[in-house]
C-alpha cells in the first residue's frame, strides 16, 4: 500500500538535509551513507504519491543522485560486515535499477507507477542490512508499516464478518507493540527531539484510539479510526523513517 499523506510540508527541499542529520547512525560508514540517502529517497516517495510531476521529477533524481553517490564510493570496497555479503552489489544494483525505472514512470507521467516502483527500494535496503545483522530505526519503521498496512487493508473486510471486531483486536496487538517500539528503539538524539517525541505520540494515541473504538464494537467509529492510523505514520516516515 502506497503511504498517501493529507498534508503538504512547507519548504519540503530542506528536510533532506535535516533528516539526514537524524537519522540512527551505525558504526560501519556503508550503513551511514545508505541511511543519509534514505532522506531524499523518503521525499521522493511523498512526491510521487502527491501527484506532481515537476516536483517529482526533482525528488527522484535528487534520491538517484544520492544513491549514485553510494554505489561509487562502496561497491568495489564495502566495510565490515558487507564486505562478506556476496550479494552486496547485486542489491546495491537492484536499487539502481528501481531508481531508473521510477525515473522512466515521472517522466511519462506514471506518478503512481513510479510510487509503488520506489517502495521496492525499502525492501531492498532492509533486506541488504538484515543479512548482514544490521538494525537501525528505519527497520522498525518498517515494521510498524507492514502490520499498519495490514491493519488498513484487512480490517475494513474483517468488521462484517462474524468475530471480526475480536479478530481486528488481535491485529491491532501486533500494532501496539511496533508502535511502543517506535519510541523505545530510537537513538537518544532522536528520543530528544521534540517533534520526534510528538509525532511519535501521535501515532501511539492513532492506536489508542481505535482500540477504544473496537471496545464500542461500532463498525462505524471502527472504521473512522481505521482511516486515521495512517496519516501519523506518514508524517514521521517523511521526516525521521
Amino acid at each position: 500500500m502506497s503511504i498517501k499523506t493529507k498534508f503538504v510540508p512547507k519548504a519540503i527541499s530542506l528536510f533532506i538535509g535535516t533528516c539526514s542529520g537524524l537519522n540512527v547512525l551505525a558504526a560501519d560508514p556503508f550503513t551511514d551513507a545508505m541511511q543519509e540517502a534514505y532522506a531524499p529517497y523518503r521525499i521522493a516517495l511523498f512526491q510521487t504519491n502527491s501527484k506532481l510531476q515537476p516536483e517529482s521529477q526533482r525528488a527522484v533524481q535528487q534520491a538517484q543522485q544520492a544513491w549514485s553517490g553510494v554505489v561509487a564510493k562502496f561497491s568495489a570496497n564495502p566495510p565490515a560486515p558487507y564486505d562478506r555479503d556476496t550479494s552486496f552489489v547485486k542489491s546495491l544494483d537492484q536499487v539502481a535499477k528501481v531508481y531508473s525505472l521510477a525515473t522512466e514512470q515521472v517522466a511519462g507521467n506514471q506518478l503512481s507507477a513510479a510510487h509503488e516502483t520506489l517502495e521496492a527500494a525499502r525492501d531492498i535496503m532492509a533486506e541488504l542490512r538484515r543479512r548482514n545483522q544490521i538494525v537501525v530505526f528505519s527497520d522498525h519503521m518498517n515494521s510498524y508499516h507492514a502490520e499498519m498496512e495490514r491493519v488498513l487493508i484487512e480490517g475494513p473486510k474483517l468488521l462484517p464478518q462474524p468475530n471480526g471486531v475480536q479478530r481486528l483486536t488481535e491485529m491491532l496487538g501486533v500494532l501496539d507493540y511496533l508502535a511502543t517500539r517506535l519510541a523505545k528503539e530510537a537513538s537518544a538524539k532522536l528520543a530528544n527531539d521534540n517533534e520526534f517525541a510528538s509525532l511519535v505520540k501521535a501515532i501511539e494515541q492513532s492506536v489508542i484510539d481505535l482500540r477504544a473504538a473496537l471496545l464500542t464494537q461500532d463498525a462505524v467509529r471502527i472504521s473512522a479510526a481505521i482511516g486515521k492510523i495512517k496519516q501519523p505514520y506518514s508524517k514521521l516516515f517523511l521526516k525521521f523513517g
